[in-house]
């Protein structure tokens, strides 16, 4: 086998490496790329079927059903140790034919039915260690543990977790046929019988911990009869101080009694552990290190890590070793299981010993406890994993411990299972900021990019789950796009499309909070993200994957003025119509997600027919009542939403702080467009708005207020009812929401008959409210300015038209409604108004008089609205209005369009230089009946025009 090698010029043969070589890389690979490796040359795939390479396999990654077993058979012949996951994989490990078998070790074993488990045993008779756990086999029975015993006479060691009920008849049947069985562990039964366990006299150390229903005081009167008893695990049961005190008492070859997390002891204070010489207790409340050093001879030497201690020692003892071996493994299954209940009052013992336990048990030889002690830590820092909230004080332990250096050594390993326990503990730790931070510094950021374009797919889910919370930070997307992040996250979506809603929620959400930074956009939409996107929103049934991609879609139509993914968005095919339907899905997440995307969609002009067209609008109808304490985060108007993944802390069980930023962009003026067909759509959108929950709300107003940017689209929502729900939005006690229905409002108001639509409906009450009492400046102002377009004569004379010609109208007081909305029009605008500064502006054209009544006005969101010429037009006509307010307010909007800075100032002064604003402005500064802000208004925006003309000569 011949490669072109560029850096010498030259081809290399590979073929020519020494077999030792080739092995040895062979060893470092997983068993699908030895296989895959093995397939290249003859020479290579002889080697490849080395009995060396095959003596361990590891299938809990990929899915092994009995085809695959068969075409791995082949090279299993001196398989001796296997690790599966579930039940389809358990059926299959008979199909591999490795009679040779010494050591089974399976997970996710609910489903493993006795048929399956005593198929194994039967065709494994060399069979020396059997490990089923840590979930609960529940479909395990003492029949086929019977089996087991007739089947398997060589066992050594025996741990099952979760059983029902483990009889007298078979722990007898173990200690008859199984006579070298040294190691049992009964985890997490519902009962054990006692007496029966005191027969097993060849058991050298045995562990119940989390059983249930045990007779504690059978047990301290029988099991210190045990010949060979070395080492007993209780921990987390309900053992008191008597049970415990008999057996450390009168056992004469118990060593160590490991009792971590039993309440009842724990709770009496009299119990002291220094008067048994010569035996070891492990609880909280002792020192756990020092009580290890004690098992050494020469304990004045030992460090402060025992455990780092005994695996660095330069001279072995058998026995020492097979006690500490033991209690790596129980340690590590102990504190796995305490972090997972997550019991109360245990901060001291994770911030003194817990976390330092870990992390050295993480450097064990052991692979299995190297992985529980990376998944310990994952679990223990969570406080709440519903809310992504996690424990500082103990994140930060495992960082000044070490710990980040040790995970990301961890990481790195060849080992796929040690890969994806060390980037899951690396994920929920990085929901600090401190730790994200010494992970990135540390080239995490790298490593966990290089694991997301794993082909093993848990490792895969979660280097991406690492990446979604890094991504959090505002400082490290930038280094996730050059590691590789972005392309290797949209890669995940096409490699595991139908590989589970894990591994696709985690890259989602990641080029969620990437899709957020404008650069990192552009990279995602180079990336074929937009594609992949979509595909999940299309396809995807899984609503979390659905929620975080109608999220990305939304961060990535959020640039509509810095690049083209909006446009994009907007023409992939299928994207706009599958939006559409996860706005009627049942979850509520998906529902404002797509909402929010639909929103930012419609900045886009040809967006806003398309989803008209799609039934953007009709689709919130179906969205149901949400009864939550509250919203999230979210963006005001153009949405960047940056959120950190859920916490999973166990590999077994289905066990977020969200963050975001605001990005103003608000939606661009009203614009004619022809009348579309889909008008009876539009209005179900804001009827359905009243209902939702806030979020959704915002997202639906804000959808609806970019819709009815179009006339067509405006006149439409207006006339089939749509004024109602909005002016209903209007009262919200929510500030996102309110803001947007004012937005909505100022909208359709352009036209008379929404204008006038909005005044029978009590809109103006609403308007007034907001005008007057709303927190944001831009709900008053958009209030202000909807009830300017209504009063300036235009809905007058269509009022007019309308009473001759419809009986039908309802009757409203137009003068009182008038004279309330102008009332609340000078309030507003006087608000802005500082008498001393106005006087001095009054008396002097000194531009610094000019510039203090500019600052003190300011509005500064404002500067991101987009007006149309129509727009425009309108405010320079109010200029001319006998209404002194409504001269004053068009002036006080006309200053705020055009203050240099503005996002669209120049677009605005241009607008208006075409027009021939300049001499009505003058008109109106010199005016001698007009009011005093009207004036110096119009001076500051003849100020601004001449400032902008200048520069657009620059």
């Amino acid at each position: 086998m011949r490669i072109w090698c560029p850096d010498s010029n030259e081809d290399v043969d590979w073929t020519g490496l020494p077999d030792d070589t080739v092995i040895q890389l062979f060893s470092c690979l997983n068993y699908r790329d030895r296989a895959s490796l093995s397939s290249t040359c003859k020479i290579w795939r002889a080697l490849g079927l080395s009995s060396c390479l095959w003596t361990s396999l590891d299938l809990r990654a990929h899915k092994c059903d009995p085809a695959m077993a068969i075409s791995l058979a082949s090279w299993c012949v001196n398989l001796q140790k296997l690790r599966f996951r579930g039940a389809e994989c358990a059926d299959a490990i008979i199909h591999l034919q490795a009679r040779n078998l010494r050591e089974i070790s399976g997970d996710y074993c609910r489903k493993i039915t006795d048929a399956t488990l005593s198929m194994i045993v039967a065709r494994h008779e060399a069979l020396e260690t059997l490990q089923l756990g840590p979930d609960f086999c529940e479909r395990i029975s003492s029949d086929a543990i019977k089996a087991t015993a007739f089947c398997c006479p060589k066992l050594k060691k025996l741990r099952l977790s979760g059983l029902r009920d483990v009889s007298a008849e078979v722990i007898n049947a173990l200690a008859k046929h199984c006579q070298n069985l040294a190691d049992i562990g009964f985890l997490d039964c519902l009962k054990v019988d006692e007496v029966a366990l005191g027969n097993v006299v060849s058991i050298l150390f045995l562990s119940v911990a989390g059983t249930s229903n045990m007779k504690w005081g059978v047990v301290s009167h029988l099991w210190h009869k045990l010949p060979k008893l070395i080492g007993l695990d209780v921990s987390r049961t309900d053992i008191g101080p008597s049970a415990v005190s008999r057996l450390l008492s009168l056992s004469p070859s118990l060593k160590v009694l490991c009792a971590m997390n039993c309440p009842v002891l724990e709770e009496d204070n009299t119990f002291s552990v220094n008067k048994y010489e010569g035996k070891l207790l492990l609880a909280l409340f002792t020192d756990i290190f020092k009580g290890l050093a004690s098992l050494f001879a020469e304990t004045t030497k030992m460090g402060k890590n025992a455990l780092l201690d005994w695996r660095n020692a330069k001279t072995k003892d058998k026995n020492l070793d097979e006690i500490m071996t033991w209690l790596e493994w129980i340690l590590s299954h102990t504190l796995l299981r305490t972090a997972e209940s997550n019991p109360r009052g245990l901060d001291a013992f994770w911030l003194k010993q817990g976390a330092a336990i870990l992390l050295s048990l993480m450097q064990s030889s052991q692979e299995e406890v190297q992985e529980r002690a990376a998944t310990g830590l994952a679990t223990f820092v969570v406080i709440d994993d519903e809310n992504t909230s996690i424990d500082c004080g103990r994140a930060e332990a495992v960082m000044r411990d070490g710990g980040i250096r040790l995970l990301l050594n961890l990481a790195k390993s060849w080992r796929e299972g040690l890969q994806s326990e060390a980037a899951k503990a690396i994920a929920n730790l990085s929901v600090n900021a401190n730790v994200a931070k010494a992970v990135a510094e540390e080239g995490g950021i790298q490593i966990l990019a290089g694991l997301a374009s794993s082909m093993n797919r848990l490792v895969a889910e979660e280097a991406a789950g690492g990446l979604w919370n890094l991504s959090v930070g505002e400082e490290h997307k930038a280094a996730i796009a050059e590691a590789g992040g972005v392309k290797a996250l949209v890669d995940l979506i096409f490699k595991w499309f139908s590989g589970g809603d894990g591994v696709l929620e985690r890259a989602a959400g990641a080029l969620a909070n990437l899709a957020a930074d404008d650069k990192c956009s552009m990279e995602v939409a180079l990336a074929g993200g937009v594609h992949a996107l979509v595909m999940l929103a299309r396809n995807c049934k899984f609503e979390g994957v659905q929620e975080q991609a109608a999220r990305a879609l939304a961060n990535l139509a959020a640039h509509g003025d810095s690049n083209t993914n909006n446009a994009a968005v907007g023409q992939e095919a299928g994207a706009l119509e599958a939006l559409v339907q996860l706005t009627r899905s049942l979850h509520e997440g998906v529902r404002q997600e797509a909402a929010g995307a639909l929103w930012n969609l419609s900045f886009d002009d040809r967006n806003r027919e398309a989803i008209a067209a799609a039934g953007g609008v009709e689709a919130l109808k179906s969205c149901r009542p949400y009864y939550g304490v509250g919203a999230n985060n979210i963006m005001s108007f153009r949405k960047l939403k940056i959120q950190p993944h859920k916490i999973l802390p166990v590999n077994f069980s289905n066990l977020h702080q969200t963050g975001s930023t605001k990005h103003y962009d608000y939606v661009v003026k009203l614009s004619t467009s022809s009348e579309s067909k889909h008008t009876s759509k539009r209005v179900a959108l804001a009827q359905s708005c009243a209902n939702a929950s806030p979020g959704l709300q915002e997202r639906a107003a804000g959808a609806l207020w970019g819709l009815s940017v179009s006339e067509a689209n405006s006149i439409a929502i207006g006339r089939e009812g749509g004024v109602a729900p909005l002016i209903a939005l209007a009262r919200s006690e929510t500030e996102d929401v309110h803001e947007t229905a004012a937005g909505a409002l100022w909208n359709l108001a352009f036209n008379p008959g929404n204008a006038l639509r909005i005044v029978e409906e009590g809109g103006v009450r609403a308007l007034v409210d907001l005008c007057s009492s709303s927190v944001s400046k831009m709900a008053r102002f958009m209030a202000a300015l909807a009830l300017t377009y209504m009063f300036d004569g235009r809905m007058d004379e269509f009022a007019l038209i309308v009473n001759l010609t419809e009986s039908t109208s309802k009757s409203v007081n137009l003068d009182g409604a008038r004279r309330m909305a102008l009332k609340h029009i000078e309030a507003f605008v006087l608000t802005f108004s500082d008498p001393q500064a106005f006087a001095t502006a009054a008396a002097s054209s000194a531009p610094a008089a000019l510039a203090q009544v500019t600052e003190r006005a300011r509005i500064q969101e404002a500067g991101h609205l987009r007006c149309s010429g129509a727009e425009i037009g309108r405010f320079v006509a109010m200029l001319r209005n006998p209404s002194s307010v409504l001269k004053a307010c068009a002036a006080f909007a006309l200053l705020q369009f055009t203050i240099p800075g503005g996002r669209h100032a120049l677009h605005h002064a241009s607008l208006m230089q075409s027009a021939g604003a300049a001499r009505v402005l003058r008109a109106a500064a010199a005016a001698a009946t007009a009011p005093l802000e009207a004036k110096i208004f119009a001076r500051i925006v003849l100020r601004n025009l001449e400032h902008h003309h200048i520069e657009s000569l620059i």
